[in-house]
């Protein structure tokens, strides 16, 4: 597979700064054991390069945002910009009005992601929330096959430079511009669906575009769920115990948090990522204290005590049991 960089002139300094680089975020990752799984995606990070899909982003700085540019006429600048491009951080690749509209998630919780999407040869998969383009290179990397992938975001203009990143390094899924909320049903049936946007719910046109059978790995409520579709109308699955923050997605369905008030309640549970997560689950139905009574009475559980079902229009949060007595609706 040929990697014409599309990035100016071709720089040999740079490209084996990069390949240093990219083979020492490999190394740190796999030393974190997320490419454990499935040692197959540590091949993936390993061959596909991710600078050439952030031609520049921006990095927090006491002066706002900094931009790091690849084709700066400054060497150091280049270099400063291609070291930070395999970091193990997100990226910020747009920002409108200084706030940001899209990012290059953190690698290792892309692998993290990856592995447990649970891909198999031959699998169709839809990815919801295009980004860079960088995580639907990996899959067709790991696919063999640019015509499994479908990667979909609502931005022409993020669909746009995806398309031209992914020609750029020699992938060709397919790219298409909607509303990932509603799926891609031209596309349609899909063994396998990841999200790399934050929803409020698990959209009901995925469960339609899957097979039985089907893998859907989502980011909801600063956890990921893994849901496991039996039909158009059912899915079921629990959470993954990484946290996970993703950049909301845009389009319909799209609900606006509500900031909580936290007072009043002590601070072992406001500094608490987990009860920070049970909360952001149980949005408009448990009120924070009845939240805290009750993550307190269960013995502070960890994201992975915690579940979905979707039953046709239906979808419920729980914890440890979809019977209940903990369930709470889902929008």
């Amino acid at each position: 597979m040929g990697m014409g960089v599309g990035l100016g002139a071709y720089d040999t300094g740079i490209e084996a700064l990069a390949a240093v680089a990219r083979a020492a975020l490999v190394r740190e990752i796999d030393a974190e054991g997320a490419f454990a799984g499935d040692p197959v995606w540590r091949e993936a990070f390993a061959a596909v390069p991710r600078h050439p899909f952030v031609p520049y982003y921006y990095v927090a700085g006491r002066r706002g945002h900094e931009r790091r540019w690849g084709e700066s006429p400054d060497r150091e600048a280049r270099e400063r910009w291609v070291r930070g491009a395999y970091e193990d951080v997100p990226l910020a690749t747009r920002l409108r009005d200084g706030e940001l509209v899209s990012s290059s998630s953190q690698p290792s919780l892309m692998a993290r992601m990856l592995v447990a999407l649970q891909v198999a040869d031959g699998n169709r998969v839809l990815e919801v929330g295009a980004g860079t383009g960088y995580n639907a290179a990996l899959l067709a990397f790991r696919l063999g096959d640019d015509g499994l992938v479908t990667t979909i975001d609502l931005e022409p203009e993020i669909t746009e430079s995806a398309r031209r990143h992914l020609d750029a390094v020699g992938f060709h899924p397919a790219v298409v511009t909607g509303d990932g909320a509603r799926g891609a049903p031209e596309r349609a049936p899909f063994d396998r669906i990841i999200a790399t946007c934050e929803l409020p719910t698990v959209p009901r046109a995925w469960l339609a575009q899957c097979r039985p059978g089907a893998r859907i790995l989502t980011p909801l409520a600063t956890g990921l769920l893994a849901l496991t579709v039996r039909d158009a109308a059912h899915a079921e699955g629990g959470f993954l115990p990484t946290a996970a923050y993703f950049v909301p997605l845009r389009g319909e369905g799209r609900v606006e948090p509500e900031d909580v008030s936290l007072a009043g309640l002590p601070d072992r549970a406001r500094e608490q990522e987990t009860f920070r997560f049970l909360l952001a689950l149980t949005r408009g139905t448990l009120d924070p204290r009845e939240a805290y009574a009750l993550w307190e009475r269960e013995g502070v559980p960890e994201r992975e005590r915690y579940g979905v079902t979707v039953d046709g229009e239906h979808a419920r949060a729980w914890l440890d049991d979809p019977a209940g007595p903990y369930a709470w609706p889902l929008p």
